[in-house]
């Protein structure tokens, strides 16, 4: 694998990660993810109830929101106020899939955890580091769970976690900062499970149509990152 300098990495390695645990007091579960100048805050708030659509169900729901605030980015966003922007839509969609493939519903019972995650500071890779985040809030949300007895073992079966790949310059890269994100000719993120199994895929081409494989590569270069991850989320939940 290269090593030409990107933020003094090589193209294999993750930036480097931190996991605040419990930096919102109130919430049952939260977690402040830095990876390299990325930050996401992302809390998990349990409701001993249901949403009205699923009214009457044994099972429980798990979903989450996405925001970024308006000076997260280079240049100043508008909120998003009245109407949720599309992107926004997305992104909320593929971390609530991501958090309900690690869990087990009928555990959960009649409840819900809703996941908040705001973006502080975007430098690339936020909703695969609201994803890695989020999963060590919800973690320490079914803690609580257990610990007041609302539910008899962990609802979370396993952890989840994501990250990003692109190929730029003809070379496959890990982990894209902003700068790499903006011209890469195939920009990717996966998701996946502590057992192995992947949640989602998502990769397009820029410019030029990739092989399969440099899908392949890729992907064996995403689930390797995502091993890293997940080690590292066991680390912060020792």
């Amino acid at each position: 694998m290269s090593t030409t300098p990107r933020s003094g990495r090589a193209n294999d390695a993750l930036r480097t990660i931190q996991f605040e645990r419990g930096a919102v007091p109130y919430a049952e579960g939260s977690c402040m993810i830095t990876t390299g100048n990325t930050r996401v805050l992302c809390t998990a708030s349990v409701e001993l109830s249901l949403p009205p659509w699923k009214k009457g169900s044994t099972s429980g729901w798990v979903t989450a929101e996405y925001s970024m605030l308006p000076r997260a980015t280079h240049t100043r966003n508008s909120r998003e106020r009245s109407k949720i922007g599309g992107r926004t839509q997305e992104i909320q969609r593929l971390i609530g899939r991501a958090l309900r493939s690690a869990f087990d519903m009928e555990l959960l019972g009649p409840r819900t955890i809703l996941i908040d995650c705001d973006v502080l500071v975007a430098d690339g890779g936020t909703r695969t580091a609201a994803i890695t985040g989020a999963a060590v809030a919800v973690h320490d949300a079914c803690s609580w769970l257990m610990r007041e007895g609302h539910v008899s073992a962990n609802p979370m079966r396993q952890l989840v976690a994501a990250t990003s790949v692109g190929i730029i310059d003809g070379e496959p890269r890990l982990d894209l900062e902003y700068t790499e994100d903006v011209r890469a000719d195939v920009d990717m993120n996966i998701v996946a499970l502590e057992g192995g199994g992947l949640v989602e895929v998502q990769g397009t081409a820029e410019h030029n149509p990739f092989s399969r494989a440099e899908l392949d590569r890729l992907v064996t270069l995403g689930t390797d990152g995502i091993a890293q991850l997940l080690k590292l989320q066991r680390a912060a939940l020792a």
